[in-house]
């Protein structure tokens, strides 16, 4: 997390791009985007130019003869008026033609837009950049996340942005190995892949250090999909800044285009669908519509995720509560494939709150494994009273937290003495064997299995409480009664 003179450095951006006239989150995000990447280019072409002098040739330079001048070291010293009109007319179309490169950066500067709207921002701008330290990847990937903490509205389609907690606790839970393939076909900015190679990198320093395992790491271990051009540039930024060189990062209309594709490819899913929206059985994949016929999102990415995940892969996928306890036929059906064709591990209910300000929404976190043969015996239940923030829309810090205590119980799961096994029902969690699912019509509702215990309280008889109630009325009478006599 960034604090000190640093978060001041970022708040004085964008307190800079507010008062110069760009006030939409989302777009001053996009611009310092731009920017940023514009200064790493310089970086790496410094970088290979260095290299260069011992091996006596410039590998895959960015910049050509000729093309000095649209580099973040030479202009960010030429005047502001000159350094406006070489950023506008000659560094962004620049970056609109780097097709050739092999990542999906280039791929998604293609209809970069300048709309910094005067020189003297963009003077200001480039000068507050400059002065951040960008050479150490921990900095770059906090820089990042602290700009995408700023995106206060909510977003469109339902598309909230998951808090970072709830990622790291399901990132925690499902542990990624060195080897997994990992998607996440909603992706927006990124915030479960970069979670995911974090984890990796702390669990898992010495893999990396085979250099087949690091280049399944930078070349081909994360992928994330979404059709907002926006959101693919912002997740592409953050990755490249939390040191993953090449992410795969595309366009893809998930639900429209199916997993024909993809299909049986990842070992591990990860993702906070969009679930507010409904679609046009027209627009939607006849693959996923063979799953569940519905228009529902919420349900139609759980088809795909089945779909994408590879046999024995694993998910980790927030839903609405009505996924739950739905009474739709697609409803059923998806519960039922999970209970009796694969094998559905937990159900970690959340607070209402954990979506505030942006939504209100009740949501849970599936928890399933995918063996196309059942192997269901018991689900885990969770029921998160508190995630460490006050569930109004403040959202302020507080003591109380249950996320610990769901990793802890949860990777206690695998042992035959898990403690968790002589839990009651009456606990915050505990374990319902699947034919009592199958009995509840595959309902997996919390509330439908917790029982909750009521303390007996002792009321007065109730002669006693009329009797007060009397006496009341007969104090309230008498003062009637001297007040008239007082006015007359």
């Amino acid at each position: 997390m960034i604090t000190g003179d640093l978060k001041n450095k970022i708040d004085a951006v964008w307190n800079s791009f507010w008062s110069g006239g760009i006030s939409n989150p989302l777009e001053v995000i996009e611009q310092v985007t731009y920017l940023l990447f514009i200064r790493r280019l310089d970086e790496l072409q410094t970088r290979a130019e260095k290299k260069a002098r011992v091996t006596g040739k410039i590998e895959n330079p960015t910049f050509l003869p000729g093309q000095d001048h649209l580099r973040w070291s030479v202009f960010k010293n030429s005047a502001p008026e000159v350094m406006y009109r070489t950023v506008g007319e000659e560094v962004f179309p620049f970056l609109r033609q780097l097709g050739g490169d092999d990542s999906t950066f280039g791929e998604h500067m293609k209809d970069a837009r300048f709309t910094i709207p005067t020189a003297a921002l963009l003077s200001k701008v480039v000068d507050m950049l400059d002065d951040i330290p960008m050479d150490n990847r921990d900095t770059n990937g906090d820089l990042y996340e602290y700009l995408l903490s700023q995106i206060a509205s909510a977003g469109k389609n339902g598309q909230f942005r998951t808090p970072r907690h709830i990622i790291e606790m399901m990132v925690a839970m499902t542990a990624p190995a060195p080897g997994d393939e990992i998607c996440d076909p909603a992706c927006g900015t990124a915030g479960f892949l970069v979670e995911a190679s974090e984890y990796v990198r702390e669990h898992h320093a010495d893999a990396l250090l085979n250099a087949e395992q690091r280049n399944h790491f930078h070349h081909s271990m994360f992928h994330g999909y979404d059709f907002d051009s926006t959101m693919l540039r912002i997740g592409s930024m953050n990755m490249l800044l939390h040191g993953i060189e090449a992410p795969d990062i595309r366009y893809r209309d998930s639900l429209s285009e199916g997993a024909s594709e993809d299909a049986d490819k990842y070992t591990l899913i990860l993702a906070n669908p969009p679930f507010a929206g409904s679609l046009d059985y027209e627009s939607t994949s006849k693959e996923l519509q063979a799953v569940a016929k519905t228009k529902k999102t919420e349900l139609l990415f759980l088809a795909l995720f089945l779909k994408l995940l590879k046999p024995g892969g694993r998910a980790a996928v927030i839903v609405p509560d009505g996924v739950l306890f739905g009474s739709t036929k697609a409803h059923k059906a998806l519960r039922t494939i999970l209970v009796e064709d694969q094998k559905l591990d937990a159900i970690v209910k959340l607070p209402s709150g954990v979506f505030k300000p942006y939504a209100g929404v009740s949501t849970a976190i599936v928890f399933f494994t995918k063996t196309n043969s059942g192997g269901t015996d018991d689900v885990w239940f969770y029921d998160v009273q508190t995630d460490g923030f006050s569930l109004d829309d403040k959202r302020n810090p507080i003591e109380a937290n249950d996320l610990a205590d769901v990793v802890a119980r949860w990777k206690t799961l695998s042992g035959k003495d898990s403690p968790e096994r002589a839990r009651a029902r009456t606990d915050q969690s505990f374990l319902v064997p699947k034919a009592d699912i199958v009995a509840q019509g595959y309902d997996l509702s919390i509330n439908r299995y917790k029982e909750i215990e009521y303390d007996e309280v002792e009321h007065r008889p109730p002669l006693d409480i009329i009797a007060d109630i009397e006496a009341l009325n007969g104090e309230i009478a008498a003062g009637v009664a001297e007040l008239k006599e007082m006015l007359s």
